[in-house]
């Protein structure tokens, strides 16, 4: 069983219905309008509806516990955790919401504390048979067999159509080598439910395993019969195919398995390994390419993908990938033997000579430890990488000996939320909706008095077209001419200048404007936007922007992208003045963070956005940065904690980050 793909069994309707019938009529409207958002899997919407109801009723434990269970389908692990927690706390006897805690720390691998909240649960309710499945998929996830097996009796022994269940029992007996007993629960699962395809595809694992190819490739065409779009029934049957020499058979079952899932790894190394078969070199090479993109840390793509640059004759190339492999792993003393033997070709003899004596060197050693188990066999020259992997196989590790579990998570690219400026916009509900999370009087004053019923501060470029800003820009410019320019005037020429990028003609119409009102932080606000946003217009001729980003590598998820620095200490100057100005606003301390955050003064961005939530603590965009911040500085779990809480005020990129996060720490 895949870590993470963990099925519930409560009858979720029944649950959700349970609750909420002792309420005050608004509270129940929240509660059952969270309810529905949550069956039409609408997740999102149903945390924002249960925030209201929390703040109507802190006590309410179900809506912690309902929000827990948005949270956790939104895969934001360490949010549900903390909501159940808090649920927990209200009703120390509400046993379901130990059962979800448990299943939420099983899915973070903290299964200790799982297995103590499942013996809460059980202890609360024996005679419910959920824990009971639950608990032994932890155990089965943390190798405790024969527990698991327990377990799955128990639950068994209540629940018989259940054919899940025989399928995770069956996987704990062929883990301690009873294949004879895992084929029967595979079977069972069968029988109790005949279009599952997980039944088909384990006994099929089996009978593959066996050589018993036939049988295998029956039931992988049966699973898919069942359901067109599994894709362990596609890869499992391009092993077999592969098996009995039906190479373009196996092609095309590994093309459908990236139809479904086009980050998939693992397939596109097994298909470049039969590509390479057929003499498909190039298209192998696109395959490897892929794999290195999704998981640069295996050291096979690289060995392979040498071999194959040696023949179609890239020869420095195939030098760079066995360079590549050494690195990732300094005892493979194939890599060695090879390079060596293209540094002669490349005229290169001292380097081939120094590879040939460390590869005899390993090789020696290696002979010298055969008894020892833990010795790598990927040290014997004799080895050859060119057999297909299972799914089940380990891809994306720093070696050998420690590889993580392959990750089909997308190499994603995600940025602060920018910073805040007055622009101008067209009504926009949504703006409008996270406007009215930051009110603040001297902003409503401030528009007051600019009188341009377009005017908003937000953090959202501006939905007016830019030959629409031109004409606005042009009406200001004409009336400038005709009248004496006031602070007004200036502002908003300033704000249209910058909106259509002309950044230094901006910044001067704004200095103007804070000549003649050298007391208003939104002025120095807006100029110091503009600086910044004319340093990135900058960067960005020569794709060198400085720019917290989240790697594919779960060892350097963020990042600071490019080789030259920009300076943002004007910018940083202005907004400086604008919180002395104005120092209970917490877009000022938050647009500084972003500075200070791209300027990598993490520290003291860390500092700001902590400022600006302790003053406006609905300010989801703020936590959603700082989550970012802490990350990149290692601390990950409080990072991903910021992250839930800007999911659960509204900030929706939150959860695609946690989502990142879950499926790369698995």
């Amino acid at each position: 069983m895949r870590k993470g793909v963990i099925k519930f069994i409560l009858t979720f309707a029944l649950l959700l219905g349970a609750f909420g019938a002792s309420t005050q009529y608004n509270k129940q409207y929240f509660f059952w309008m969270g309810r529905q958002f949550m069956l039409n899997n609408d997740y999102q919407e149903a945390i924002r509806t249960l925030n209201v109801l929390l703040r109507f009723d802190a006590d309410a434990y179900e809506g912690y516990f309902l929000r827990g269970i948005a949270k956790y389908n939104l895969d934001d692990l360490l949010g549900a955790d903390n909501d159940f927690s808090i649920a927990i706390e209200k009703n120390p006897v509400f046993t379901d919401a130990y059962t979800y805690r448990a299943i939420t720390r099983s899915r973070l691998g903290n299964y200790d504390d799982a297995l103590n909240d499942f013996h809460e649960a059980i202890d609360l309710r024996p005679d419910l048979a959920g824990p009971y499945y639950s608990r032994g998929v932890t155990r089965l996830l943390n190798q405790q067999f024969e527990e698991a097996i327990a377990d799955f009796d128990m639950f068994i022994r209540h629940e018989k159509k259940v054919a899940d269940a025989y399928v995770n029992r069956g996987v704990c007996y062929l883990q301690l080598k009873d294949t004879v007993r895992a084929f029967e629960n595979f079977d069972q699962a069968i029988r109790t439910n005949r279009e599952d395809p997980n039944g088909y595809n384990r006994r099929g694992i089996l009978y593959m395993n066996q050589e018993q190819f036939d049988k295998a490739e029956e039931d992988f065409n049966t699973a898919i019969k069942h359901d067109s779009t599994y894709l362990l029934s596609y890869f499992n049957r391009a092993l077999v195919y592969s098996d009995t020499n039906r190479p373009m058979l196996a092609l095309n079952d590994f093309d459908r398995v990236i139809e479904l899932d086009s980050t998939n790894s693992l397939t596109y190394f097994n298909r470049a390994i039969v590509r390479t078969q057929i003499g498909d070199y190039n298209r192998a090479l696109e395959d490897y390419d892929r794999v290195v993109r999704y998981s640069p840390n295996n050291v096979l793509v690289y060995y392979n993908r040498a071999g194959l640059y040696s023949e179609v004759g890239e020869l420095q190339k195939a030098v760079d990938d066995y360079t590549q492999a050494i690195r990732l792993y300094p005892d493979f003393a194939n890599a060695y033997l090879n390079r060596s033997y293209l540094r002669a070709m490349l005229g290169d003899p001292k380097g081939a000579r120094s590879d040939r004596e460390v590869a005899e060197r390993k090789i020696s050693d290696y002979k010298s430890r055969l008894s020892d188990s833990t010795y790598s066999i990927y040290a014997d020259t004799t080895q050859k990488f060119d057999k297909l992997l299972s799914f089940d196989a380990k891809l994306s590790g720093s070696n050998f000996e420690s590889m993580a579990s392959t990750s089909s998570a997308q190499d994603v690219n995600m940025k602060l939320i920018p910073l805040f400026k007055f622009t101008l916009m067209y009504a926009d509900s949504a703006v409008q909706a996270r406007s009215a999370l930051y009110h603040a009087q001297r902003v409503e004053d401030f528009k007051q008095r600019v009188a341009n019923p377009l005017l908003t501060l937000a953090r959202s470029p501006s939905n007016i077209e830019p030959d629409s800003l031109l004409k606005m820009d042009r009406a200001l410019a004409d009336r400038m001419l005709r009248e004496v320019p006031t602070w007004v005037m200036l502002f908003e020429r300033g704000v249209t200048q910058s909106l259509i990028k002309q950044y230094t003609n901006a910044v001067t119409t704004l200095t103007a404007a804070i000549s003649e009102n050298p007391s208003n932080p939104f002025l120095y606000l807006n100029r110091s936007t503009t600086r910044a946003e004319m340093i990135d217009f900058i960067s960005s001729i020569d794709n060198s922007y400085q720019r917290i980003t989240i790697d594919s590598d779960p060892a350097n998820r963020l990042r600071n992208s490019g080789s030259r620095t920009y300076n943002y200490d004007d910018a940083i100057e202005d907004i400086n003045k604008a919180i002395k100005l104005y120092p209970d606003f917490a877009h000022s301390y938050y647009n500084r963070a972003n500075l200070y955050a791209i300027s990598n003064q993490l520290p003291e961005a860390y500092d700001d956005y902590s400022k600006a939530i302790e003053l406006n603590p609905s300010f989801g965009e703020a936590y959603y940065n700082r989550g970012l911040v802490q990350i990149f500085m290692k601390d990950t779990r409080k990072g991903c904690l910021d992250l839930s809480k800007a999911g659960e005020l509204g900030i929706e990129d939150a959860y695609e980050a946690l989502k990142y996060y879950t499926s790369a720490e698995e």
